[in-house]
């Protein structure tokens, strides 16, 4: 058995830190396998190099692990420094002047593009897609001394149910730390997105396979969180919380009758759901939902394949109105079918949004392997050499940037339930945090009277 480093190498902080759950469950998995295992938080230990490099001097592992979490922030306002990657290559070059134990890279943003990750920050392995049994193979050839390609590709094929045994492996540590900064923990309750948006990276990090815990499961690990460590809000961090088959019911009903007296939020498809379901869902402690109408008018949805319409956006936020949740929607403008007059719809229909957030965003980033990026390619805002390690932005060749820009601005001045962009929103959610207030936070500024 192996003594094994893992490293969580994610410094932001925006809206608030998470919680690095896939490190903790391929954490949880190696201990199973009898490895010894350390996990060490590069966010936690202030970015420290020194004492990561101490860390790793007393622990003296046969392997470290990197977890990925971010490429970049998405964000076309962003400034340079939002790039993870250099912080990632930090992490890497303190990592390599201190141990010559292989270097296994892993998470969302290795998914992404693990070629380009692993010769940018110079690794030994890596790998794509779910990485609790993987790893442990991997790990488990290379004490063999078996010749190992470095990569592995798990993204076509997919844990099933019973695969996903592993709980992550709680550091109380890291539990203090995250729930004091965010208020929150996040526990997932399924993996996959059945989903084709035409930008979306979900497909390679998860696969498109829906797989679920047990509603009992979920229950189990919520109330050990709350009796071990006093957690009693959580963000639910499936892709998509509202599944097509409602197992997302069976999870709520099973909160209901556990009384668990907690308080939860999460990430919603913002179709096929109503009163009841949402009167079900607020007595099992849900307060506050996050959607991705990611388009405002029918034009710009279908561009970017959502299977919805701007008609069902507005029923499921009359529905949350109704039911008085608080309710975020992110839309992105300039995409795919974007015009003059699709941006204009759009912002008459943001304005028949009541009582909810809006998050606008500029353009919308590019990654490889997805629609949008053959979209771009024929539309020419890419040429086919880039690498897209650096962030490119999509803009429908139908708009002019600056003129869509100031028309967003204009629409959106003046209203505090209205954010663009990204950064202004950010602004305001470190005030309150500074206030104290701990969250979601955006959920504060809305109101239903």
């Amino acid at each position: 058995m192996s003594k094994i480093f893992l490293v969580s190498s994610n410094t932001t902080v925006n809206p608030y830190p998470v919680y690095p759950i896939g490190i903790s469950i391929i954490a949880s998995a190696l201990a199973a396998h009898g490895h010894q295992v350390s996990q060490f938080d590069f966010l936690v230990e202030d970015q420290s190099e020194e004492r990561l490099c101490k860390a790793i001097a007393d622990f003296t592992p046969d392997f470290v692990g990197i977890s990925l979490r971010n490429i970049d922030a998405v964000d076309s306002f962003s400034a340079s420094d939002t790039w993870y990657i250099s912080s990632n290559l930090r992490v890497m070059k303190a990592i390599r002047g201190t141990t010559r134990a292989p270097v296994i890279l892993g998470g969302s943003a290795f998914s992404i593009m693990p070629e380009e990750i692993l010769s940018y920050l110079d690794a030994d392995y890596g790998i794509v897609g779910e990485g609790e049994t993987a790893v442990c193979s991997l790990v488990s050839a290379l004490e063999q001394g078996r010749s190992m390609p470095p990569i592995t590709n798990n993204s076509n094929v997919g844990l099933s149910e019973k695969g996903m045994p592993y709980h992550p492996l709680w550091d109380s540590a890291l539990v203090d730390y995250y729930r004091g900064e965010s208020g929150m923990m996040g526990i997932q309750t399924k993996r996959g997105c059945p989903y084709q948006c035409t930008y979306c990276t979900y497909p390679a990090i998860e696969g498109t396979r829906v797989r679920y815990k047990s509603a009992d499961d979920v229950a189990d690990e919520v109330e050990a969180l709350k009796k071990a460590y006093g957690v009693d809000t959580f963000y639910f961090t499936d892709s998509i919380f509202n599944d097509e088959k409602g197992v997302y019911l069976d999870v709520a009903e099973t909160l209901v009758q556990r009384d668990t007296g907690i308080k939860w939020s999460a990430f919603f498809r913002p179709d096929r759901i109503g009163s009841d379901e949402l009167s079900l869902l607020k007595r099992s402690g849900l307060y506050a939902i996050e959607t991705g109408c990611d388009a405002a008018s029918d034009d710009t949805l279908s561009g970017l394949n959502k299977q919805f319409t701007f008609g069902d956006v507005y029923d499921f936020n009359e529905a949350c109105v109704k039911a008085r949740i608080p309710c975020a929607h992110y839309i992105m403008f300039g995409g795919p079918g974007e015009t003059d007059a699709s941006l204009k719809e759009g912002l008459r229909n943001i304005e028949t949004l009541k009582h909810c957030m809006v998050f606008g965003f500029s353009g919308i980033r590019i990654f490889p392997q997805t629609v949008l990026q053959r979209q771009a390619m024929e539309d020419g805002v890419l040429d086919g050499k880039e690498s897209l390690l650096k962030p490119a932005y999509y803009y429908s060749p139908a708009i002019d940037v600056q003129t869509m820009n100031e028309a967003v601005t204009e629409g959106f001045r003046g209203r505090r339930d209205r954010v663009f962009p990204p950064s202004d929103g950010l602004e305001k959610l470190k005030a309150m945090n500074r206030f104290g207030y701990r969250g979601l936070l955006w959920d504060h500024l809305v109101s239903f009277r």
